[in-house]
């Protein structure tokens, strides 16, 4: 069987390119079939952390660039975004502590209580681990302790501080969800709270 036998029998060969055999293309016309332009530039803002003009991210999320700062300015009055005026234009990028808070969020719906709690627990007898094991009591006073060529303690101060941060976003969600009962029991939205919930 021939190429065109295979067409004609509807086994295409490379069939996720397009005339010029661009897989980019292809992509780029099924993502904007399958989103809005206010989708396509959240998408692309969401993943923003340094600032852009409006430009760069039409660019990026396949939309005109008045397109682009109308859903921008959205996103900045609903705090999705930051923005910045300078002499060039206006920049922007995600809001981070936006990120945070939907991190804080998305623990809360997805752990217990007890998940919480039991997680809490560990991370700080790892962090006491560590305080003991260098003698100091965060990951920024071991940098002066540590030799250049110690790949363990390079890794335990990337781990300690890894384990702080997540600590923190752990706390964070146990205080949400606590937060989330107390006010739905007291406006009547809510319901008892469970060892799930």
């Amino acid at each position: 069987m021939g190429r065109d036998d295979s067409v004609r029998a509807g086994i295409e060969p490379f069939p996720d390119t397009d005339e010029t055999g661009s897989v980019d293309a292809v992509a780029e016309r099924a993502w904007k079939s399958e989103t809005t332009a206010f989708e396509r530039v959240e998408s692309i803002l969401s993943r923003t952390t340094e600032w852009h003009h409006a430009s760069e991210i039409a660019a990026r999320a396949c939309v005109s660039e008045p397109t682009a700062r109308k859903h921008l300015r959205a996103l900045v009055e609903s705090r999705h975004a930051s923005a910045n005026e300078t002499a060039s234009g206006t920049q922007f990028k995600r809001n981070p502590d936006r990120k945070r808070l939907e991190r804080v969020q998305q623990l809360a719906d997805e752990h217990s209580r007890s998940e919480l709690e039991h997680a809490i627990r560990e991370m700080k007898q790892r962090i006491r681990a560590f305080e003991d094991e260098y003698g100091v009591t965060s990951p920024e006073s071991l940098v002066e302790d540590i030799e250049p060529d110690d790949e363990r303690g390079w890794d335990d101060r990337s781990r300690w501080k890894t384990t702080r941060r997540n600590l923190t976003f752990a706390k964070t969600a146990l205080s949400f969800k606590e937060t989330r009962h107390v006010d739905s029991m007291s406006t009547g939205e809510g319901r008892p709270l469970e060892e799930n919930a």
